[in-house]
């Protein structure tokens, strides 16, 4: 599934299963065709881009440290992709935490294997992707009974409004520019 029929798909299923209180679908509304928008142009910066084998949820809670030795666990969600979707999760903080954090994750990736830097550019659709995909992943599975007792807070108005505002949010990043390395680019 590529990120921008994911975020199409994704919206389709929260919409016409009504899961945005009807007081904030105008807000939603207009706001998911400026994500996929500023998504597209994104994906267009980044130009060809190569899948390999990758983790798919590579987080710092997936990465365990036991006797001196990293252990990547949850590999439930491994796939082909893009080099960067294990690495932009791994990454914390501001805007310049965050280049300097990149620039050390590329300096002991490319010991290994060459990075296409044009995959930068893929960070914020994917950080896009995965906030609408996490609220589908929610309500496609309400109806177990362990997710209304452990997530009640998905079915409250409160969660719809704090969803609007980081897509808000996520917006603005879509809009500045890319993650920038000191010394790079």
């Amino acid at each position: 599934m590529s990120i921008l029929s994911g975020i199409e798909d994704n919206n389709r299923f929260l919409t016409e299963n009504r899961w945005i209180p009807d007081d904030l679908r105008p807000a939603w509304d207009s706001l998911i065709p400026d994500l996929v928008d500023h998504c597209a142009r994104r994906i267009d910066d980044a130009g060809e881009v190569h899948s390999l084998r990758i983790h798919g949820d590579c987080h710092a809670g997936n990465i365990l440290c036991r006797e001196e030795q990293m252990l990547f666990v949850d590999l439930d969600d491994c796939r082909t992709g893009p080099a960067i979707q294990d690495l932009w999760l791994l990454l914390n903080g501001d805007d310049v935490e965050r280049g300097q954090q990149f620039g050390e994750l590329l300096e002991g990736y490319e010991m290994f294997r060459d990075f296409n830097r044009r995959e930068r550019h893929l960070i914020e659709p994917m950080r896009c992707f995965r906030q609408i995909s996490h609220c589908t992943w929610l309500a496609k599975r309400w109806d177990d009974p362990a997710f209304p007792r452990f997530f009640p807070w998905f079915a409250q108005p409160r969660f719809w409004s704090d969803q609007i505002l980081s897509l808000r949010e996520q917006l603005a990043a879509l809009q500045a520019p890319s993650i920038h390395v000191p010394g790079q680019y």
